[in-house]
C-alpha cells in the first residue's frame, strides 16, 4: 500500500488540472478525499474516495454499510454507493457534483463570485454529510499545512515530501 505521502501527492496533481478546469478548490476537493477515504487508504468499492452516494448518472456501483446520522442518532445503513476505476474519475465525478451538481447550485454560483472558501466549505458539508462535526472537520483538513504543500507542489510540477 502506498504511503501516505504518495497518496497525498497523487490526489493534490489531480485536485489542482481539477481546479484549473472547472474551478473546484484543491483544497476542498483534497479534504473531502482525506475525510472520505481514510486519506486515500480506505475508498468505498473500488475507487469511490468521496463517499458519493449511487445516482443515475454512474455506472458501476456497490453497496455498503455506512453510519449516517438521522434526528441527531448514529444509525447503519446498508446504501448504494457510487464506485470508479480510478481515483481521476473518482475526483472527476467529485467536481462535476461540486461545480454543476444541483445540490450545491446556489453555493456554487456565491463561491464563483466571491471566491470565499470558509463558506463554500459550510455550504458544501451541510448537504454533503450527516454528521454535525463535519463542517468544522472539512475546515480543520483544508488548512493543514501538509495540504497547502501538497497543492503548492502540484501546482510546481513537483511532490510533496514531509
Amino acid at each position: 500500500m502506498e504511503n501516505l505521502e504518495t497518496r497525498l501527492n497523487e490526489v493534490a496533481r489531480i485536485a489542482v488540472r481539477l481546479e484549473q478546469e472547472t474551478g473546484c478548490p484543491a483544497q476542498l476537493m483534497i479534504a473531502q478525499w482525506a475525510i472520505e477515504s481514510a486519506w486515500g487508504a480506505k475508498p468505498v468499492g473500488h475507487a469511490n474516495y468521496f463517499g458519493m452516494k449511487m445516482a443515475h448518472r454512474h455506472s458501476m456501483c456497490c453497496t455498503v454499510t455506512t453510519e449516517e446520522v438521522v434526528d441527531g442518532e448514529r444509525v447503519k445503513m446498508d446504501l448504494a454507493f457510487a464506485d470508479y476505476p480510478s481515483l481521476a474519475d473518482s475526483c472527476n465525478d467529485y467536481a462535476w457534483l461540486i461545480t454543476q451538481g444541483s445540490p450545491y447550485h446556489a453555493a456554487w454560483q456565491k463561491y464563483q463570485s466571491d471566491h470565499d472558501l470558509p463558506e463554500l466549505i459550510a455550504a458544501v458539508a451541510g448537504k454533503y454529510a450527516t454528521d454535525p462535526n463535519y463542517m468544522n472537520l472539512l475546515n480543520q483538513i483544508a488548512c493543514q499545512g501538509n495540504v497547502a504543500r501538497a497543492i503548492t507542489a502540484a501546482r510546481q510540477g513537483t511532490s510533496y515530501t514531509a
